[in-house]
């Protein structure tokens, strides 16, 4: 399922396809129309991948529906399917608009999850729906935020569930307790504390100074900004430790893609006009 591969994606190592999801929702996303294939063979050569492994992770992104392709003579357009490009979109939001400070109302968002035991593709599919959304889980198909808004979110992802069986509730933490053993029995705030100090270590010294040096470096921010809306519930500053590094990382990240944006676009358009002349004069 799309959202099983997103946060697959997301999360784990950067293999092709992973980051030719970065490249789909930067670069193609916006476009009103496809790419060449050879633009997403080259752009994936730009950041390190054999042509080989580019065209093996458009083959398997297109039996995956993630693409659909349309030939021109000897070369192949490729395109968003409808399903990725909303998915695309969703995550462009959810990518964009995380690390922003917010204002928390005391309420936590309660979900209990009941799946039956021979529908385990279903429940798999159901938790990265609520990771996806920064729920943690307290076990026993419980899952919490402090997000209530996200209920109607996840209704959608319910109602496509005929077998699975949810009830949600809105509710104050009680006076019985810690609210601070509450967040580490449903998230590893230290692995997420590491990963955001490994990411601004990562970016903010890099200084890029050719389209080809930024596409690279825009596309690996992206990439690794992006895993965070999995990893991190979102807490708000009062539920959060001390010196906690998301506003340093969000800096950083606001702040880079701003100075990449325009040479890394102008790169991948470069890729595209390039391949389109040459297609003319075929």
């Amino acid at each position: 399922m799309m959202y099983d591969q997103l946060r697959r994606r997301s999360v784990g190592s950067p293999a092709a396809r992973s980051l030719l999801l970065t490249v789909l929702g930067e670069y193609v996303l916006p476009r009103a129309g496809g790419v060449w294939q050879e633009t997403l063979v080259s752009a994936l050569a730009s950041l390190g991948y054999t042509e080989q492994a580019g065209r093996q992770a458009l083959s398997r992104s297109t039996r995956d529906g993630w693409l659909r392709t349309e030939r021109r003579g000897r070369r192949v357009r490729m395109s968003l399917t409808d399903s990725s490009r909303a998915l695309l979109a969703t995550g462009a939001q959810r990518i964009y608009s995380f690390g922003r400070p917010w204002d928390w109302d005391g309420r936590w968002l309660i979900v209990v999850l009941r799946v039956p035991e021979r529908r385990r593709a279903v429940r798999h599919h159901l938790r990265s729906r609520l990771a996806w959304a920064g729920l943690g889980s307290l076990r026993g198909g419980i899952w919490i935020t402090p997000h209530a808004e996200r209920e109607r979110e996840l209704m959608t992802a319910f109602d496509d569930e005929p077998d699975a069986e949810a009830r949600s509730f809105i509710a104050q933490l009680g006076e019985m307790g810690d609210p601070k053993q509450l967040i580490a029995e449903a998230w590893d705030l230290g692995s997420v504390r590491d990963q955001y100090q490994a990411f601004i270590d990562d970016f903010a010294r890099p200084r890029p100074s050719t389209p080809e040096s930024c596409f690279r470096q825009q596309t690996l921010l992206v990439h690794a900004w992006r895993r965070f809306p999995f990893l991190d519930p979102d807490l708000p500053a009062s539920l959060l430790p001390p010196d906690w590094p998301r506003h340093r990382a969000h800096t950083v990240f606001v702040e880079r893609h701003e100075r990449w944006a325009a040479a890394a676009r102008i790169y991948f358009e470069q890729l595209e006009s390039n391949l389109g002349l040459d297609s003319r004069a075929a």
